[in-house]
């Protein structure tokens, strides 16, 4: 079942924002008189699973779900319809239209997309507000691990800047801000030290998977769960089980206790809990590989640090906008990521497969209407890229087409529209090897 929301969350997602997407195109088309000779939601190489006449139109949904497509007539596009090309142009034909409407008619789809990204960030923040916890009531600092600390930070660090940027609060995207970073300013110690980010110390954080790597310290020793099947559960802890020693030593917060367990994988270790005001001694057994099985009580230590901001319309409007502005630039910036020869960020990219896995098992509005809008910010940035065979190599040659007033030759658009298909044809095998791939190693 699990699986079965994983896939219809990603399916679903991907059919509104392609449907949307070229209904941007295809309204415009319309306005303008020009016909539409297809209207397809995937694409349909051979066969159609569906697919109806309707006017000038066939409308249909094709069986290869990477995407969609309208035909466009009297257009260059990747159906090389070379026939209809060397025909004389038509009045309802796309070639025949001014510069300025073919370009409205190309941006069409970019532009839905950034205002459906916008209206839903709206909405979210209306419905949902913002929750976050204030840099400046993490009062003992942020916990890093072993491959956190590679990128250069210590526990207890209070980050305040990064690239000369002030941090005011620890979210969602600041672990993504600190991969994008070249440098973080911190408090450690009460002095104020600037730290050079590691490409290592991020490749590390990669590699772990998307780790999370900003986590505030805890004071809180109490025991929030205990996952089945694991040694804690076998060893008797319970939740709700307060930790008072380990192996004879006392802990201030969490991630002490965490590092003893760490210390002693593949040794038994002596646990002192508090339960039920009565003192329980327990030995349990650390595996070589996984931890010992125990989480804390963090929805009561993130009571006391989260806060939840609410939204009124006026209000959510320039903040959604906001928001879609940040997750754009997030977006741009991660090409960093993706080049750099140390972090080897490229290898990293998910395709369709590992998109689907990185969806929840159970139903999550809040993640479906998320993950939606940032998907619709990616969808948009990509198009506009100045890549023949995408809405920008469309784009480029009608602006070199306004600028210089004469259009490339038929010639040229036809070399670049194939350039660009072997392009995008090119990335999507890699992206898809990189899923396969990970699916064989087991990630």
């Amino acid at each position: 079942m699990g699986v079965f929301i994983q896939i219809t969350s990603f399916v679903l997602i991907i059919s509104i924002l392609v449907i949307l997407h070229e209904l941007g195109h295809f309204i415009p088309a319309k306005l303008f008189k020009t016909k539409v000779e297809k209207f397809y939601l995937f694409f349909d190489p051979w066969f159609s699973i569906v697919k109806k006449k309707v006017g000038d139109t066939v409308y249909g949904i094709g069986w290869l779900p990477l995407g969609g497509y309208v035909k466009i007539a009297g257009m260059i596009d990747e159906s090389m319809d070379k026939e209809q090309m060397e025909q004389p142009p038509q009045p309802w034909e796309f070639r025949s239209k001014p510069a300025w409407q073919r370009l409205i008619i190309m941006l069409g789809g970019v532009i839905v997309n950034f205002l459906l990204a916008w209206v839903i960030y709206i909405s979210i923040f209306m419905y949902y507000g913002e929750s976050y916890v204030p840099v400046d009531k993490i009062e003992h600092g942020l916990h890093f691990d072993s491959v956190s600390e590679k990128i250069g930070l210590k526990t207890g660090d209070k980050i305040i800047a990064i690239d000369g940027d002030k941090v005011e609060k620890l979210d969602k995207y600041l672990n993504i801000d600190l991969l994008l970073g070249d440098e973080v300013t911190v408090i450690r110690n009460g002095k104020e030290v600037t730290v050079a980010l590691s490409d290592e110390g991020k490749k590390a954080a990669l590699d772990s998977r998307g780790k999370q790597i900003i986590i505030p310290r805890y004071n809180t020793l109490v025991i929030g769960e205990v996952v089945d099947s694991t040694n804690a559960k076998k060893a008797g802890l319970l939740a709700g089980d307060k930790v008072i020693k380990a192996n004879g030593n006392t802990f201030e917060f969490w991630d002490e206790f965490s590092d003893e367990i760490g210390r002693n994988r593949g040794k038994s270790i002596a646990i002192q809990v508090m339960r039920n005001n009565e003192l329980i001694d327990i030995n349990a057994q650390i595996p070589d590989s996984l931890g010992l099985g125990v989480r804390p009580d963090l929805e009561l230590a993130q009571e006391k640090l989260s806060i939840t901001r609410e939204y009124g319309f006026f209000e959510a409007v320039p903040r959604g906008f906001e928001e879609t502005i940040n997750v754009l630039v997030r977006q741009v910036k991660q090409f960093k990521l993706i080049f750099n020869p140390v972090i080897q960020g490229y290898k990293k990219v998910k395709g369709p497969i590992g998109i689907v896995e990185m969806m929840p098992s159970q139903w999550n509005w809040y993640f479906f209407w998320s993950f939606m809008a940032m998907f619709s910010v990616w969808l948009a940035f990509l198009n506009i890229l100045p890549i023949p065979a995408l809405d920008g190599g469309h784009v480029m040659f009608l602006l070199y087409e306004i600028i210089v007033g004469k259009a490339p030759s038929q010639k040229v658009m036809e070399i670049g529209q194939i350039i660009g298909f072997v392009l995008i044809m090119s990335l999507m095998v890699v992206i898809f090897g990189n899923d396969i791939w990970n699916l064989i190693k087991g990630n």
